[in-house]
């Protein structure tokens, strides 16, 4: 059960999607999911088959709080207990439970934990900027055709942001280029995954932001901007295989006026969409051990991505 991707906590999709009294049907890591919301309007997430004959319970409808199978009606809570077995009411319904994964509400996502468990060993960590109240946030969700991997290594890799991105957030790194110009990536270790920098020809006093990551899947980028906090945050969603569920959610302390949320999802996808087409052509299509390509000094960021990837996701593979 999600091969390469277990025992994580992990955004799923937008929150949004999950409307009161209705299922949503979400594929996480080649896994069928669907989300609905109990009587108080708590997210839950089951595997989406039910443990009587298979049925999608997708299909079904949210009745009372509970999921209702569309096959023999048997009812299941957020947390997979069976709450109603019809025409058995001897059915020892503590033995008919479905299959519950550890499930979150914040920052406007939906999250789970990738193991079938009752308890998740630790909590999962949102970058505050995802919560804090007072900042105006953009959303947006697109699926590219691609491992989740190759997209990730794309959001933590600053050296090709001048190049690939010259004519949008690359223009702004280009000027200060030369063709002797060096990059140093700084990468520190920290408890929710690691900080990143990266310093041309070795002046350290302009400030172009920095990356953060967030284990497994996401990317924070910081826009030093005086007085004022805008960050976005780049999550990659494993979806089916080799297909990749991008979530970028934009978080800003200025022009907070919702009318302007428009132009700056059109400025995400636009960005996004030039990512897209180099991730799509890569080959192969997961990222391969790191001696099976050239890397240079720059790539210290991806390389250190590897390392995490086979060393903990994928051990039997290292």
């Amino acid at each position: 059960m999600f091969e390469g991707f277990a025992n994580v906590w992990t955004p799923v999709t937008l929150a949004r999607r999950l409307k009161a009294g209705a299922p949503l049907a979400v594929t996480l890591a080649g896994e069928k999911l669907v989300f609905f919301r109990g009587a108080d309007g708590t997210a839950g997430a089951l595997l989406d088959r039910c443990p009587h004959r298979g049925v999608a319970l997708s299909l079904g409808k949210v009745k009372d709080g509970c999921l209702e199978c569309p096959f023999h009606a048997w009812q299941f809570e957020p947390g997979g207990a069976c709450a109603h077995v019809p025409l058995n009411p001897d059915a020892k319904r503590e033995r008919l439970f479905a299959t519950a994964l550890p499930t979150r509400e914040a920052g406007g996502l939906l999250w789970v934990y990738t193991a079938p468990v009752k308890q998740a060993p630790h909590e999962l960590v949102v970058p505050e900027t995802l919560t804090r109240p007072g900042l105006a946030r953009t959303y947006l969700e697109l699926e590219w055709n691609a491992h989740w991997s190759r997209a990730m290594e794309n959001m933590l890799d600053s050296p090709h942001v001048p190049f690939l991105h010259e004519k949008t957030i690359g223009r702004f790194v280009r000027p200060y280029l030369k063709r002797d110009s060096s990059m140093e990536i700084g990468w520190e270790d920290t408890s929710y995954g690691a900080k990143l920098s990266s310093i041309i020809d070795g002046d350290s006093s302009r400030d172009a932001g920095f990356l953060e990551f967030y284990r497994p899947n996401m990317m924070v980028l910081t826009i030093p901007i005086p007085k004022q906090t805008f960050r976005m945050h780049s999550l990659c969603v494993p979806a089916e295989q080799n297909r990749v569920r991008m979530v970028i959610v934009g978080a800003r302390s200025f022009a907070t006026l919702g009318l302007l949320n428009p132009f700056f999802n059109w400025s995400n996808r636009r960005i996004a969409n030039e990512d897209r087409a180099v991730v799509e052509s890569s080959f192969p299509v997961e990222v391969p051990p790191a001696a099976d390509e050239r890397s240079v000094r720059t790539d210290k960021a991806t390389l250190q991505f590897r390392r995490y990837y086979f060393e903990t996701l994928k051990p039997s593979t290292a």
